[in-house]
């Protein structure tokens, strides 16, 4: 049986895996098993982290939205409230934009919410 060496194609698997692992301290980014180790748990962490994102600009948004309308006498959640009621759908992330650029929008949007 002839014997085959895996020549390039496991150096080219490893020097991938390697160069993704650039940056971190240490024996992680030169050994292969140290390595492969620790980009898994990055890529992990990465995948946890843009949940998070998500979850923090939402709270961020609604912050926003709280202080503006309440400078506007209403709270929270009676705007949203009023929001459906008014059948305006606008979500957190535009009316937290509108709050924090364009307060005059914003108390237009709070004048047609206190009416409906």
């Amino acid at each position: 049986m002839v014997r085959v060496k895996r020549g390039f194609v496991a150096r080219r698997r490893r020097k991938k895996l390697i160069g993704r692992a650039k940056g971190f301290r240490r024996t992680v980014r030169t050994q292969f098993r140290r390595a492969k180790q620790a980009v898994y748990k990055a890529k992990r962490h990465a995948t946890i982290g843009r949940k998070l994102k998500k979850r923090d600009m939402r709270s961020l948004w609604i912050t926003r939205i709280n202080a503006a309308a309440r400078t506007l006498g209403l709270k929270y959640n009676q705007l949203i409230s009023g929001l459906k009621k008014a059948n305006i759908s606008l979500d957190r992330k535009i009316l937290a934009d509108l709050a924090v650029n364009d307060f005059k929008a914003f108390s237009k949007i709070v004048d047609l919410i206190k009416k409906a």
